[in-house]
């Protein structure tokens, strides 16, 4: 995948608060900075502790009213992978077609595209006399770092 350009999707983030009539606070800057300066899929708690890096005042509950926001503004996705907490996907805007998979054990995610997968969702779709609107696909498996260390790193910051 091609690295985005966030500027645009924060600027279009930006223009759908304005359309609403929602001020821009300091606070809520600081989440949607920290929203289009990553492209790890992220959690609510995770976003909360990333944007009191750049502003110790963010709120749990500003971060938990601007999260509806960005996905009602098309520029994040929220992910449910049958955990307790949902997941946002801030690559949606410029990929919204792409796949994942997940590592049951550590919450590693990862995006991947595939023409292979492309052409068998035109294929199925014509058979059936659909048009693709979206399509999602979402593995899930064990991460080989786990496998083959017996520990991942990632696992140790996920608790």
């Amino acid at each position: 995948m091609a690295a985005p350009d966030r500027s645009v999707a924060k600027k279009r983030f930006l223009a759908f608060l304005q359309h609403k009539n929602l001020r821009i606070t300091a606070q809520r800057k600081a989440i949607v900075d920290t929203v289009f300066n990553t492209e790890e899929h992220f959690t609510a708690e995770q976003l909360l502790k990333w944007s009191r890096q750049k502003d110790k005042s963010v709120s749990r509950a500003t971060v938990y009213r601007t999260l509806p926001l960005l996905t009602e503004s098309g520029m994040v996705h929220e992910m449910d992978f049958g955990k307790d907490h949902k997941f946002y996907d801030p690559n949606y805007a410029d990929h919204p077609n792409h796949n994942h998979i997940i590592c049951q054990d550590c919450d590693k995610i990862v995006e991947f595209e595939s023409e292979k997968i492309e052409q068998l969702e035109g294929e199925i779709s014509q058979r059936l006399g659909f048009s693709v609107k979206s399509q999602r696909l979402q593995i899930t498996g064990t991460c080989e770092e786990l496998k083959r260390l017996g520990s991942c790193k990632k696992k140790a910051c996920a608790t």
